[in-house]
């Protein structure tokens, strides 16, 4: 099935995507998942809001900062917020051209700031990701 759909309007096309990002989750050299080994520890409450905070960011055109925000003082590091009552839960990431979401480890946070060791973590998956993929 296709994302795309196609629209003439009197022969004007009109091109739209209809999942407007995708996520993936960084793997290691040996083909390990940090992020998806962190998702398996995760109740199963705790795991259907992060699926679903990863939907919206999927598909909606903007992503409330509640939910989605660029971290200040990084080299493009975002981060997934996932709130449930007391319990935070936060993904790093960074975007990979335009659309293409990449997730590189998740912790439950316990503090108003992000651990500096999380953020040196995904700083250092960024670099890995991009020698590996060659650019």
């Amino acid at each position: 099935m296709s994302r795309f759909v196609f629209y003439d309007l009197q022969n004007v096309h009109i091109y739209v995507n209809l999942m407007m990002r995708a996520i993936v989750f960084y793997r290691t050299a040996r083909g390990t998942s940090p992020v998806e080994e962190f998702l398996n520890s995760l109740n199963s409450k705790q795991a259907q809001k992060v699926v679903w905070v990863l939907r919206l960011i999927e598909e909606l055109p903007q992503i409330p900062t509640q939910y989605f925000k660029k971290l200040d003082g990084t080299s493009g590091l975002w981060e997934v917020r996932i709130q449930m009552g007391s319990d935070a839960i936060r993904l790093l990431g960074f975007f990979d051209g335009g659309r293409l979401v990449v997730l590189t480890n998740g912790f439950a946070k316990k503090t108003q700031k992000t651990p500096a060791r999380e953020l040196l973590l995904a700083e250092q998956r960024k670099r890995d990701y991009v020698l590996r993929r060659g650019s």
